[in-house]
């Protein structure tokens, strides 16, 4: 007897059928690129339960992914620096799309939806100008590309959909990259981060630069609460016996900063990986795969803390935070831990 996985594809190749949803796709709660132990990529689906869903071929190493908020569509980006991110049907397998940057542009690995689906906004670098672009790209006519607009900075990275779901903000790293050199980093002397917040048009709607003494912290990673808060992850670039926090939230409407002291490069080895906010926006969780540690915090205060090995992928479900590691564990704080032959790439995106 046909599976209903089967059956609606074979439905959607008759046009008799109508999108697929999630829930055809298993009803999966997170998305997470990964590698098999013969060596290929793969992007799955995870249940609440850390059961995986559903496990899609990559050409190459996955970064993160971007999940239609509607249709079962997942967009996966290359690591960077990629030139291309790939669109999923996550029920069928097939490939709906394949997303190329211009010649003079890559991918940061990072990109998210409008709220009704219709637009993807992704994370590039214009390398020859060295300055950050947000690329636009229709969803509606198969992701054909429409704009874009400068991301108010040098290396943006993560980019999220605010609340209010007619603007984004954007983590501008601030580090210099070229293909020429790989990934090497160009301006550390003179690098300057910040976080960006844009209309859909590219209009600047405000901005938050850290300050001197932050100056060689890069701002790579991004968690928005519903109340508009937003929990940024930073990367060191210079000594690691500083000690300063890697942690912070910044609220556009109040300009208020607060920094979390006990992430800090001495804990967590200069290097967060992920970040997430809780459903109530009261804890907000981060990673340190160099340090091994998953830090919880009410607030930016540390609540508790967990030794994860080569814990990186981290997000919020219903009443926990879920964390994956590149040693195919997928872990809860409660006490949830589920091992896969899959060792988890750098996040772990909520649906």
């Amino acid at each position: 007897m046909p599976s209903r996985r089967s059956f609606i594809a074979g439905m959607l190749a008759a046009g008799i059928a109508p999108k697929p949803t999630w829930a055809d796709a298993g009803n999966p709660a997170f998305l997470s690129a990964g590698m098999k132990p013969d060596g290929s990529y793969v992007l799955c689906g995870l249940s609440a339960d850390a059961q995986i869903t559903f496990e899609r071929p990559l050409p190459a190493r996955g970064h993160a992914a971007a999940a239609h908020p509607n249709l079962a569509d997942a967009v996966a980006f290359a690591r960077r620096p990629g030139t291309y991110a790939i669109v999923l049907d996550c029920v069928t397998g097939q490939q709906k799309a394949r997303l190329t940057a211009p010649h003079d542009r890559h991918f940061f690995g990072h990109g998210t939806f409008s709220a009704d689906g219709d637009l993807l906004f992704t994370t590039e670098n214009d390398f020859e100008a060295a300055r950050g672009v947000v690329g636009i790209w229709d969803a509606r006519h198969n992701y054909a590309r429409i704009g874009e607009f400068s991301s108010g900075g040098i290396g943006p990275h993560d980019i999220k959909l605010m609340p209010d779901g007619t603007s984004l903000v954007v983590a501008n790293g601030g580090i210099e990259t070229h293909p020429e050199t790989g990934r090497t980093k160009l301006n550390i002397p003179t690098m300057q981060s910040n976080l960006s917040y844009l209309s859909f048009d590219g209009k600047r709607l405000g901005q938050m630069q850290l300050d001197r003494a932050h100056q060689k912290n890069s701002i790579r990673h991004l968690a928005v609460s519903a109340q508009g808060d937003v929990a940024f992850a930073m990367q060191w670039q210079g000594d690691l016996t500083a000690d300063l926090p890697l942690l912070g939230t910044h609220h556009l409407k109040t300009e208020k900063i607060a920094f979390a002291e006990q992430a800090s490069i001495r804990n967590m080895n200069g290097y967060l990986g992920s970040v997430a906010v809780s459903r109530n926006g009261n804890h907000i969780a981060t990673t340190s795969p160099r340090a091994g540690i998953l830090q919880n915090f009410k607030g930016t205060e540390l609540f508790d803390q967990t030794v994860i090995t080569d814990a990186c992928g981290v997000a919020s479900s219903k009443t926990d935070f879920i964390v994956t590691s590149g040693t195919g564990v997928v872990q809860s704080r409660s006490g949830l831990s589920v091992l896969h032959d899959v060792a988890w790439d750098n996040h772990l995106i909520a649906i």
